[in-house]
């Protein structure tokens, strides 16, 4: 087994090199990484759907799409991931998990498998888990929520549900805990992380550590920069969803409706008791086929003059009803 201590934080650099070296390596691996201030959403999932948006953008916390299912997750620099990526594998999750329940029965801390991919501490969920096949190859990751900010967690995908209707598989949200907050003697996340590393190594024979060469950088961050740092990937892979919000503006009410489908407005309504110059049925048509981003439906909203359509507002002001 190949050993790979990643030291980067960067989370759409991370998941790129898990996808890579899925692909392209045969050995299997273990891999240790941390990310910093991100949400990782499942690959079926519809990501706006599983964010707070305004928390993340004023706090400038990333959204990142990964390969396997399973829900959206909070990550940080007090959260360790972890990766196994085996030949011929089963795809057992407890196999996978059994490892870290080891290493924290050493250290007197009562963890246990429970549900179909968690692991708890007296009930609370400190690791989530999902997996994906490619070929012969299973990569099976999860999280470990060390010492994680839990207040960020909690609103970061804190989402109102009034918002979307679709068919996308929805992140079940359970009471979580950190593990530092159950060891008998204090460690920091680093620590820890070292800890888990020693325990795979001594518990697999022919362990050999493996550091990122030119090459692989060079193909990993390509493929960062292709796939991984796209809107595309990120938000438009989303599903088919229907999303509505109403919001008060300068001009009067505003409500909108819409249909999105491969993350462009397919559909959309609009209503409201404000005044106008021009029909609000020809901004509808404008707004058709835009992709369902701020920054472009704010460029559109400027260019076609909003104000023509809902006087005495603001294309800063309306392209909150889209989100």
């Amino acid at each position: 087994m190949i050993c790979i201590n990643d030291h980067h934080t960067d989370p759409h650099f991370n998941l790129a090199a898990e996808e890579y070296v899925l692909k392209n390596f045969s050995d299997n691996i273990f891999m240790l990484w941390r990310n910093e201030p991100s949400i990782i959403v499942g690959k079926h999932q519809n990501a706006l759907a599983e964010i707070n948006l305004d928390f993340i953008q004023k706090n400038k916390i990333k959204v990142v799409r990964r390969l396997t299912g399973g829900g959206a997750v909070f990550h940080d620099l007090g959260n360790i991931n972890f990766t196994f990526i085996e030949n011929n594998s089963t795809g057992n999750f407890k196999t996978f998990t059994q490892p870290i329940i080891d290493i924290l029965v050493k250290l007197g801390v009562d963890a246990r498998f429970e549900g179909r991919n968690d692991l708890t501490i007296d009930g609370k969920k400190f690791s989530g888990n999902a997996q994906c096949v490619y070929k012969h190859r299973t990569q099976h990751h999860g999280t470990l929520l060390f010492s994680a900010t839990m207040t960020d967690l909690s609103a970061a995908l804190r989402v109102n549900p009034l918002k979307f209707e679709d068919k996308a598989v929805r992140s079940v949200r359970s009471r979580v805990t950190n593990i530092s907050e159950h060891l008998k003697q204090p460690m920091d996340v680093l620590q820890f992380r070292e800890l888990v590393m020693e325990h795979i190594v001594q518990a697999v024979p022919g362990c050999k550590a493996y550091e990122y060469n030119k090459e692989d950088i060079s193909q990993i961050e390509k493929l960062r920069d292709e796939k991984y740092t796209t809107w595309d990937w990120n938000f438009g892979h989303s599903p088919k969803y229907s999303f509505s919000k109403l919001i008060r503006t300068s001009g009067g009410n505003l409500e909108a409706h819409l249909n999105v489908a491969d993350g462009c407005i397919k559909d959309i309504k609009l209503y409201g008791d404000f005044f106008f110059f021009k029909e609000l049925s020809e901004l509808e048509k404008e707004l058709v086929d835009c992709v369902h981003e701020r920054n472009t439906l704010l460029k559109k909203l400027n260019e076609v003059g909003i104000q023509d359509y809902i006087r005495n507002t603001t294309a800063e002001e309306v392209v909150e009803v889209f989100f």
